[in-house]
């Protein structure tokens, strides 16, 4: 789908992922993970601690695994006592432990939370793992403070020990330190909220303009001609190409080698909110697209391209809350984003008549 379709999907089209009830669940949801011809950042990091990460279960008779942003297991290991129950319960690659697929589980709590947890046997939800201890604890970008994914480890109750907790948290260490050693020729746009460009862990100080550019270039993957970005960005204000192409040369010497020409192109690793907000709101994972959401799409633009895919991500992202039956995540994301409207109208609609919070919120509209 091109991205001039992909601006036209109307809310009614959103393709939200429905589980079933919890209580009929015995294994996570399996989903396919797709096969990249270059490893991202996250992947050849979990991969450079490979070894460490495997000892350290290995050593601690558990199974370790590590999600990504959404909650889907990229790779595990499990010792041989945790290796058949963990198979059931697809506590394996493409497994999908968000607490919206699975219930209440430590994978699920961390990536709600991005905080470490620990759930015991009888505070699993899902019934083939109650006899299951998990510790969990995300992994958090060193210096952009990006979101990469849950590391988890987990063991039988009769194992349970009170350094579970420390022993994942030095996995989650392992990790960042490896995404430090492995960062490089990357690029972060961040674009819901405040407007921040990292590259190779520093922060670009740039122009409004030259962060729309990226971010046209970050939605047109493929390449995009000079005359075609032209009008992607102005429309048909008069405003000449040789304007546009010194904004692309100042790009080029802050990012060198980063960004091709004829088509213009990035020819680095891309990593954005915005992208990745849009494809967990495709999918329907709440955590993910609130733990992204910091408010709207690049709100000063007057680009067609990137008010349209403003208007359109805004309108799904609507229609996603007036279906939300979760008060806290409705309150979360009215605390972070106060000008969330839609999420205040919702909150009345699923609040109690004599809640003490009704008041304020109606103050407030």
């Amino acid at each position: 789908m091109n991205l001039w379709n992909k601006l036209q999907r109307s809310p009614q089209q959103l393709q939200t992922t429905h589980f079933v009830n919890m209580d009929s669940i015995t294994s996570a949801p399996l989903f396919t993970l797709t096969q990249e011809e270059q490893p991202s950042l996250f992947r050849r990091s979990i991969q450079h601690k490979h070894q460490d990460l495997l000892k350290i279960a290995e050593d601690s008779g558990m199974a370790i695994g590590v999600t990504d942003h959404q909650g889907t297991l990229l790779w595990t290991w499990s010792s041989r006592p945790m290796l058949s129950s963990a198979e059931q319960a697809h506590f394996v690659e493409g497994g999908h432990w968000s607490t919206q697929a699975v219930g209440t589980n430590a994978i699920g709590l961390a990536l709600n939370n991005h905080i470490a947890s620990c759930v015991y046997s009888h505070e699993n939800q899902m019934h083939s793992v109650r006899d299951w201890v998990c510790y969990a604890t995300p992994i958090l970008d060193p210096i952009s403070g990006q979101f990469h994914g849950v590391i988890n480890l987990s063991t039988k109750y009769k194992k349970h020990t009170s350094l579970g907790l420390l022993a994942v948290e030095h996995c989650a260490e392992l990790v960042k330190r490896a995404i430090q050693f492995e960062q490089k020729n990357v690029l972060y746009i961040k674009a819901l909220g405040t407007p921040q460009v990292q590259f190779n862990q520093q922060t670009i100080p740039l122009t409004h303009r030259q962060i729309e550019i990226l971010c046209m270039l970050a939605l047109y993957a493929e390449g995009i001609s000079l005359n075609e970005l032209h009008y992607a960005l102005y429309g048909d204000r008069n405003i000449s190409e040789k304007t546009l192409k010194a904004e692309l040369s100042q790009l080029r010497t802050l990012l060198p080698d980063c960004i091709l020409s004829r088509p213009y192109k990035l020819a680095c690793e891309v990593q954005t909110d915005f992208l990745r907000a849009e494809k967990s709101l495709d999918a329907g994972f709440l955590a993910s697209i609130f733990s992204l959401y910091k408010g709207s799409f690049l709100t000063k633009s007057e680009s067609p391209v990137l008010s349209s895919w403003r208007d359109c991500f805004d309108a799904r992202l609507s229609h996603l809350i007036y279906q939300m039956e979760d008060i806290d995540q409705l309150l979360k994301l009215v605390g972070r984003v106060p000008d969330r409207i839609d999420a205040m109208h919702r909150l009345l609609e699923l609040l109690p008549s004599n809640h003490q919070l009704r008041e304020k919120i109606l103050q407030r509209l």
